[in-house]
């Protein structure tokens, strides 16, 4: 791929958790995937051997939100459970190394995290792990998903363009269009569901090998299907309505500055089922696909 190539040359060129909320045993019946779908499919294997989560960290939460509920890989830990996985949090932002490939074989899924860094800046960190990012997904070796900014990274660096969103801030309770039951993540959340979202950048055009598979009134490629088990959601499935609001209080002066009611985004705010579903979900297929033993001979 030309912008995989691309990035390549550039780069050579130079907790604090709580307990996790419990959902009554019919919603957890209803999250669990119907499929993981023909060609992804992959033999359920011993949690022993494929326990270990990777949070890849691109950046932290501002300091308010930090204090009152941790930083972002917390908010996904408690989300999928404290003792769900084995958790391995690396901060690549901070130029913390991802695993080699001889290593990923190891960890039962990737997830990555949202940012207050910009992908359209082409921070060389960023470049960095988006080459990753696309290889891995590439190889279709583990089951990944991106988030916020984790989303347009792995869309950028398979071939996607990012840049600011041309309807200026989103923040706030949002509806999502849901086009595609048949997914196996997405698609119980078809026909819409309130998700929360807060983003300056979006996902413009998606790379060649992505599916479509939602859209809110604003980004009509606000979820994504990379190939494989590998997706991209611009929302916030890990925040409740407690931190999407301190987000919203956090940015309200500009929120008035640039036309927006910071205070009728603050009414709308409100817990969604689409957040904790989707990633009851994802944790699922990680647990009952894992990774793949030929590593060695990718």
């Amino acid at each position: 791929m030309e912008r995989l190539s691309l990035l390549r040359q550039q780069h050579h060129s130079r907790v604090r958790l709580q307990p996790r909320p419990v959902h009554p045993r019919s919603d957890r019946r209803q999250h669990r995937p119907r499929a993981v779908g023909g060609d992804i499919r992959r033999p359920v294997r011993a949690l022993s051997a494929r326990s270990r989560l990777l949070i890849v960290k691109t950046g932290s939460a501002f300091a308010e939100a930090r204090r009152r509920f941790g930083d972002f890989e917390t908010w996904f830990i408690r989300s999928f459970g404290p003792k769900r996985f084995d958790y391995r949090t690396i901060d690549v932002s901070l130029g913390e190394p991802p695993p080699d490939r001889t290593s990923m074989g190891e960890f039962a899924g990737v997830v990555v995290t949202g940012s207050p860094a910009m992908v359209s800046h082409r921070l060389e960190w960023s470049e960095r792990i988006a080459v990753w990012l696309a290889e891995l997904v590439g190889e279709d070796r583990l089951p990944v998903l991106g988030v916020c900014y984790g989303h347009q990274l792995i869309a950028h660096g398979l071939g996607g363009r990012v840049g600011p969103n041309p309807h200026g801030r989103r923040m706030g309770t949002r509806r999502l269009a849901v086009d595609t039951p048949d997914d196996a993540l997405l698609g119980p959340l078809a026909p819409t569901a309130s998700v929360n979202v807060t983003h300056l950048e979006a996902v413009l055009e998606p790379p060649p090998s992505a599916r479509v598979l939602g859209r809110t009134e604003d980004d009509p490629n606000h979820v994504l299907h990379f190939g494989g088990r590998s997706w991209g959601v611009q929302f916030h499935p890990e925040f409740d309505a407690a931190i999407m609001r301190c987000y919203v209080e956090a940015r309200r002066e500009l929120l008035d500055g640039e036309g927006f009611d910071s205070k009728a985004i603050l009414e709308d705010v409100t817990d969604t089922r689409a957040g904790p579903g989707l990633l009851e979900r994802f944790a699922d297929i990680c647990e009952s696909t894992g990774g793949d033993d030929d590593d060695e001979g990718r």
